[in-house]
């Protein structure tokens, strides 16, 4: 027959079960101040703050537009002189490259290759750069790994310096 009590019934233990005091809540309430711990313990995070927080996280892509520079080049099958500089390379992948257009902002971080000076090898933009005149700029992200490669090497990218700041 179940007794209501504990069916402990040495001397040492006359103490009540939980349920005479609400449960291990209330024991919880009586050991701790519990609407100062509701008052500190953090909600998450509220909507504004989510959104905010989910532009900083979107990548240039999502924010900007297609991915690469894809409407920001040319192919470099189409610039006579580059063909004449890049004979290593066949007419497919002549017609992969794609060179940027003057005025083209390169992405801060994006990895670029000037092929009118392939021995200084590639470099990491720095923000604010432009392709400027004279510049003919292959950004890696828009180059097939092989191809990238047979331009570029396995040398070590450098970030880029505008002239006359020292590193």
């Amino acid at each position: 027959m179940p007794r209501s009590r504990s069916d402990d019934t040495s001397p040492g233990d006359a103490r009540a079960p939980y349920s005479d005091i609400g449960g291990p809540e209330a024991r919880h309430a009586q050991t701790h101040d519990v609407r100062r711990e509701q008052a500190t313990n953090p909600t998450g995070p509220d909507d504004e703050r989510d959104a905010e927080f989910a532009d900083d996280l979107a990548t240039v892509d999502e924010r900007s537009g297609p991915a690469g520079h894809a409407d920001e080049s040319r192919p470099a099958g189409d610039d006579k002189a580059l063909v004449g500089r890049l004979q290593m390379l066949d007419s497919g992948e002549l017609g992969r490259l794609t060179v940027l257009e003057d005025g083209t902002r390169l992405e801060q971080g994006g990895t670029y290759l000037d092929l009118n000076e392939m021995e200084a090898g590639p470099f990491r933009a720095i923000g604010g750069q432009e392709a400027g005149p004279g510049k003919r700029y292959v950004a890696k992200r828009d180059t097939d790994y092989e191809l990238w490669n047979k331009l570029a090497g396995d040398r070590e990218v450098e970030i880029e310096r505008p002239a006359g700041v020292e590193g």
